[in-house]
């Protein structure tokens, strides 16, 4: 199983035609677009999402990943996709802040929807969603349960102007601290490498760079835990362990699903990640467009869609803060996984 990655539109034609599930000039049908913050195979399993919400809510769809993880890029791409009529449009923001505006533009003008990422302030219908701040706490626990007598904690992420990406790493710290707000490099008895999450720009091959000096950097520490907490950080950190020879010596926790994550975690390389629901973001933000379309304001939702753990075993259901979360055996998350891939294609 390999989910392929998309290139992105040069051209509004190539908007259209070749990214477009469902979507057909003329067709009479209402047309909505989701536009994404970047390439990746989490996109890829959205765009699954989208494609079977077109055909079951009868829209066409304008599914874009921009090329580059930059607000210009984006901006450009929305811009394109206003353009072709949409009625409403599902955004994955970069950089909330930078963005507000420009979104509470739009928000006036279109169904506006927040996906993946929120920009609370934009003016957005609803946020389509995990809650990432209880989910990185869920990490945090992953975290404190491979290694119960602490150590050297070392994060790395994309970048931390998103809602998403500030939530999680809150999320890690606080569980480990075991109170809000906690200021290092101490939290509980783990200590942050470097007092902060290392950034790679969303650049994988950055992300392995980082995750490789560090182990050089800290190969005579004992008891290391390395967290990724973007879809291609345990990636590139298992990459990097691999590399250096260092794997099953330092402890991986990983974010979402990459296929190769997935693997990692069937050969034990991988302690677990917490995963979202990517199919889910783009069949739920295609149907409460759709909904809107049509004057239906009944499909919009204030409730979030649920986090999952996957383990090499599994293991029993939890309730936590009041949130059910479902423990996946590997090999059962990666059956469902490729249904839902699957199902997109029909």
């Amino acid at each position: 199983m390999r989910f392929g990655l998309r290139l992105c539109a040069l051209s509004l034609a190539a908007l259209v035609v070749g990214m477009a599930p469902g979507c057909s000039s003329g067709s009479g049908k209402p047309k909505v677009a989701i536009i994404t913050n970047c390439i990746a195979e989490f996109w890829s399993i959205c765009e699954a999402g989208a494609k079977k919400g077109s055909a079951d809510f009868g829209v066409d769809v304008v599914f874009i990943q921009p090329n580059s993880n930059t607000v210009s890029d984006q901006t450009e791409k929305i811009n394109d996709v206003l353009k072709l009529g949409v009625t409403g449009i599902a955004v994955s923001v970069i950089d909330p802040k930078e963005q507000t505006p420009n979104l509470k533009r739009i928000a006036a003008e279109k169904h506006f929807l927040a996906m993946d990422n929120d920009a609370p302030d934009s003016g957005r219908l609803c946020y389509i969603g995990i809650d990432n701040y209880e989910a990185g706490k869920a990490v945090g626990r992953m975290v404190k349960e491979s290694m119960p007598n602490g150590g050297t904690l070392v994060m790395f992420i994309g970048s931390m102007s998103s809602d998403n990406a500030a939530n999680r790493v809150g999320g890690v710290l606080d569980e480990l601290a075991g109170q809000k707000g906690a200021k290092g490099p101490k939290y509980g008895q783990f200590t942050l490498y470097s007092n902060a999450p290392l950034i790679d720009e969303t650049k994988e091959d950055k992300a392995q760079e980082n995750a490789k000096d560090v182990i050089e950097k800290l190969k005579d520490t004992p008891n290391i835990v390395m967290v990724g907490l973007y879809a291609y950080n345990p990636k590139a950190i298992l990459q990097a362990a691999r590399a250096k020879g260092v794997v099953g010596k330092v402890k991986i926790v990983g974010f979402d699903e990459d296929y190769v994550t997935l693997e990692g975690i069937a050969k034990g390389e991988i302690v677990g990640t917490v995963v979202q629901d990517p199919f889910m973001y783009g069949y739920k933000s295609v149907e409460v467009l759709a909904a809107l379309a049509k004057g239906d304001k009944s499909k919009s939702t204030t409730s979030a869609i649920p986090y999952r753990k996957v383990t090499k075993d599994g293991g029993p259901e939890e309730t936590v803060n009041g949130t059910k979360v479902v423990n996946l055996k590997v090999a059962d998350f990666k059956a469902k996984l490729e249904a839902d891939i699957a199902s997109g294609k029909k």
